[in-house]
């Protein structure tokens, strides 16, 4: 597969991050192209949560540069991060468990008026007219991922997978550019492993968005991306479709050579 640098999203330049003795990612150069989903694969070690935690800014690199929509964002805090249009999920869903489906996606838009004090009584205008858009998107949402019959069910009592479209339902609602979900098929059942597939592939067939993803699941990595970056050593190794990937001798003997963490 041909990579057109001219229409990348994000492009990650020699990026190298140690922790003491270790090195965990070491001169990594990849890119993300607009409009598609893009599996980011390895053995375990390779360095693939650490990579996404740097390009998200929980981690700054120790060397290279990160740039996103054309601007370097290597270094920044992760909420800086966020609002230049780039959102995560995390392989352990984090939802707010005692708020209802809902009112997870409901808290998630910013500058609300609400949110100031004293508003309510200055401008309650404002502030209805703000919750009730947010109130409209966030149903929209739960209807684009299946999950609005459940609005009004506590968050903590959802299955497995249906956080991780509750996840993925929270990126929404931020109107970002590129989502990076971390395992999203982990732990999810068949059913509901299918329907995730579905909804990610709508959101870029439907809604623009552009899609970055760590996964284990060979079947959802070859079922849903194109092209596969695979990482080892901390390094990439290669690139190209599912088919390429799934032939490619380098792939196979970093898969077999068991690397640990």
């Amino acid at each position: 597969m041909t990579t057109d640098t001219t229409d990348a999203l994000l492009e990650i330049d020699n990026v190298a991050k140690s922790f003491g003795g270790l090195q965990a990612v070491q001169n990594c150069s990849l890119q993300v192209r607009r409009g598609t989903i893009t599996g980011l694969i390895g053995p375990n070690g390779a360095g693939k949560t650490t990579l996404f935690n740097l390009i998200s800014g929980f981690y700054a690199p120790d060397a290279g540069s990160i740039v996103f929509q054309g601007k370097r964002i290597d270094g920044l805090p992760p909420h800086r991060v966020f609002h230049h249009g780039l959102c995560r999920t995390f392989q352990v869903p984090k939802e707010l468990k005692q708020m209802t489906v809902l009112e997870n996606l409901m808290l998630v838009p910013t500058g609300q008026a609400g949110e100031v004090l004293g508003a309510a009584w200055i401008m309650p205008w404002r502030v209805r007219q703000q919750e009730r858009e947010a109130y409209d998107k966030a149903l929209d949402v739960l209807e684009f991922v299946n999950l609005a019959h459940l609005r009004d069910e506590y968050a903590e009592n959802l299955s497995t997978g249906q956080k991780k479209l509750l996840e993925l339902a929270r990126a929404m609602m931020t109107d970002p550019q590129l989502i990076m979900l971390d395992e999203p098929g982990a732990g999810v059942n068949p059913t509901l492993l299918t329907s995730l597939m579905e909804q990610i592939e709508r959101l870029v067939a439907e809604r623009g968005i552009t899609v970055l993803l760590i996964e284990h699941n060979m079947a959802v990595v070859m079922g849903l991306c194109d092209p596969v970056i695979v990482m080892s050593n901390g390094e990439k190794l290669a690139e190209g479709t599912p088919a390429e990937i799934q032939q490619n001798e380098q792939v196979l003997a970093a898969y077999l050579g068991g690397q640990n963490r």
